[in-house]
């Protein structure tokens, strides 16, 4: 039986908070510098906190073509787009350049909420005497909503218009599962290429939680208090922490077997060991425990062959999901610790705040970018330690002389786990 491919990585796109495209992205990790800021994508004075890790300016057009495709792409497609573009080129991959029937795209993506002015004139005459009139409804939407509206917020969209942009004919999916859902894909896209159904895949996730419908259904409870500056509202594992800030953001990483990407001569930015996800049970009487998170790491160290070895000798850093909540933080500082003990932990929520789907790949894209430069992004305000946060938190200054290896987990409130372990250029 033939041995199974190995993975690497040969392209980075990153669109966020901190940085579109992957040197100014990895720049503001190096130098400590925070993405978040005032929320002005719309109105946002009526929030509890109107703060976030908004991308500033970020100009769609510069990357979506056709550009009559941006009538049918959200926010969260728009910026899903334009990582893929920035992967693409920095892989060197023209158009052509593989065969597209082995050439695949997986995306982890989040629930994609509807724009209130979309809707508005359909709502307005669906009100009759103060009440809303479903049968009202039925007749105004034919009339006032745009054929095509629905595609413009369908999650599995960012896989196909990038698919359809870059000929890639290959497999195809789109993974909906929260936070875990774009670790969840840059496994299964490795596995499509291990499994020998592709050469090279474009996976990654994408997500814009700063979005009016969406803060709403979400609600606040999770959300930090307001601090004098909202830059240090985002403090994973410190003691003084109070909860998290949304944010929005994509990165796409072009994942090729080392036979394709060295016939090619392609540049290696990093490779994909291995990958796992668990889950445990929730119910009111089941609360998290974070088993499934300990049971991620130790699967997806299995499959890496450390286990037999000491994880905190072989391990450089843990890439934490680190939300900034006080429980969650603590659930998940515990079975890090009971798992790898004192390997360094970095926490790059502290730079964006919590980008839901799209937030896996993009603090995916912090360790592989770092382990390419033998440095460990430091966490952002992380002053004093917490006693039930017991992890070796990275912070003040990146962190060198670790081991080129690094594990990225996330979490989801259902309970699922997703690990993925990578490693620096060989």
């Amino acid at each position: 039986m033939a041995s199974s491919p190995d993975i690497v990585i040969t392209g980075v796109g990153v669109v966020s908070p901190i940085g579109i495209g992957s040197s100014a992205f990895w720049s503001s990790l190096a130098t400590g510098t925070s993405g978040i800021r005032p929320i002005d994508l719309f109105d946002s004075s009526g929030l509890r906190n109107p703060y976030g890790g908004q991308i500033p300016d970020f100009d769609p057009k510069r990357y979506v073509r056709p550009r009559k495709s941006l009538k049918v792409m959200s926010r969260d497609i728009q910026i899903g787009f334009a990582a893929a573009d920035l992967a693409m080129a920095d892989a060197s991959l023209a158009p052509g350049g593989t065969e597209p029937e082995r050439f695949g795209v997986v995306v982890g993506g989040d629930m994609i909420y509807a724009d209130i002015e979309d809707l508005e004139l359909t709502y307005r005459r669906s009100v009759r005497d103060g009440q809303f009139d479903f049968g009202l409804w039925s007749e105004a939407i034919q009339e006032e909503v745009h054929p095509l509206w629905l595609l413009k917020y369908l999650p599995n969209m960012t896989a196909s218009h990038i698919a359809i942009a870059h000929d890639a004919r290959g497999p195809n999916n789109t993974i909906v599962l929260g936070n875990v859902s774009s670790l969840l894909a840059v496994g299964e896209a490795a596995s499509i290429i291990r499994r020998g159904w592709a050469d090279v895949m474009l996976t990654g996730g994408t997500s814009c939680r700063l979005h009016p419908t969406a803060l709403v259904a979400r609600g606040e409870s999770m959300l930090a208090r307001h601090t004098d500056d909202y830059r240090r509202i985002c403090r994973p594992f410190d003691r003084d922490r109070t909860g998290t800030l949304d944010g929005e953001g994509s990165a796409i990483f072009v994942l090729e077997s080392r036979e394709h990407a060295e016939r090619r001569g392609a540049r290696i930015r990093g490779r994909i060991l291995a990958s796992a996800a668990r889950c445990e049970p929730r119910s009111p009487l089941n609360t998290r425990t974070g088993a499934s998170l300990r049971l991620a790491i130790r699967a997806t160290l299995e499959q890496a062959g450390l286990v037999s070895e000491d994880p905190r000798s072989t391990l450089g850093h843990v890439n934490a999901h680190g939300i900034g909540s006080v429980d969650a933080d603590r659930i998940e500082a515990a079975n890090i610790v009971a798992e790898l003990g004192s390997t360094p932990v970095t926490a790059p929520k502290s730079y964006f705040g919590h980008l839901g789907a799209g937030g896996g790949a993009v603090e995916l894209a912090a360790s592989v970018l770092g382990l390419e430069a033998g440095l460990v992004p430091p966490t952002l305000n992380y002053e004093t330690p917490d006693p039930l946060c017991p992890v070796n938190v990275v912070h003040d200054e990146p962190l060198a002389g670790r081991p080129g290896t690094a594990i990225a987990v996330n979490v989801c409130t259902m309970g699922q786990a997703a690990a993925v372990l990578v490693a620096a250029p060989d």
